[in-house]
């Protein structure tokens, strides 16, 4: 059976727009006019991926995605009216899956979107409790899944948490983006090269505010690896 996809937005040009492309790709669509519209068509249709605007009026796409993930962990691609870091970091802290910015090309939004599908259908892999993962300044516990740098715990998301638990299990190794959404199989993991490097960007912004400067350093042209932790910043 082709998949579906919830499309909601209050603009029924970018609507038509996108059941016309998602169509023509050979997917079903279901449309949804505003946020409170959206949670009913969650409820009865079940789409396998929800397009979700952020400026919607009577309640917005982040609120949309907040009373969605606390029940739920169908995928969501965030639009958004605003280049805005903030609407994109808090969209994905929040557990978005992807975004654009609009003007987009509906093209672009069908192969992302499907990108998204691919991943979510891979069976997820077995994630292993083994206890407290160390390296310098910085410790893991992977069965409380918790975060600390020396003895201050550090607030993480499960997206950020996997993110740092899968550069500590291999502290010399350089992982590129694709090799770090490797790692995320299953709903509520479909992650791309743009929304791991917010991810990192968020991990990084966390851990500077407790002294972990040289969290996880970034090797042009490659990706990235863990860093020295030891609380020095690396040299310029």
């Amino acid at each position: 059976m082709p998949s579906t996809i919830l499309i909601v937005d209050d603009d029924p040009h970018i609507r038509q727009l996108l059941v016309f492309a998602f169509g023509k790709a050979g997917l079903d669509t279901v449309e949804a006019v505003d946020g409170e519209d959206a949670l009913t068509q969650v409820e009865r249709q079940r789409p396998d991926l929800v397009i979700l605007d952020i400026n919607m009026p009577r309640m917005d796409g982040l609120e949309v995605c907040r009373r969605l993930r606390a029940q739920d962990d169908v995928p969501i691609f965030f639009l958004s009216s605003r280049d805005d870091e903030i609407d994109r970091v808090l969209g994905i802290e929040l557990g978005g899956d992807d975004y654009v910015v609009k003007p987009f090309s509906p093209r672009e939004v069908v192969a992302r979107s499907m990108a998204i599908l691919r991943r979510t259908a891979a069976k997820p892999p077995a994630i292993e409790n083994v206890g407290i993962m160390r390296h310098g300044l910085l410790s893991l516990d992977t069965e409380s899944w918790s975060a600390h740098w020396q003895q201050t715990d550090v607030s993480l998301t499960v997206t950020e948490f996997t993110i740092l638990r899968t550069l500590l299990a291999m502290p010399a190794r350089i992982f590129s983006r694709d090799q770090i959404i490797d790692r995320f199989r299953g709903p509520g993991f479909a992650l791309t090269d743009r929304t791991v490097d917010s991810h990192v960007r968020n991990l990084r912004r966390k851990f500077a505010e407790v002294g972990g400067v040289d969290l996880i350093e970034t090797r042009a042209g490659i990706g990235y690896r863990l860093g020295a932790c030891n609380g020095m910043a690396p040299p310029p």
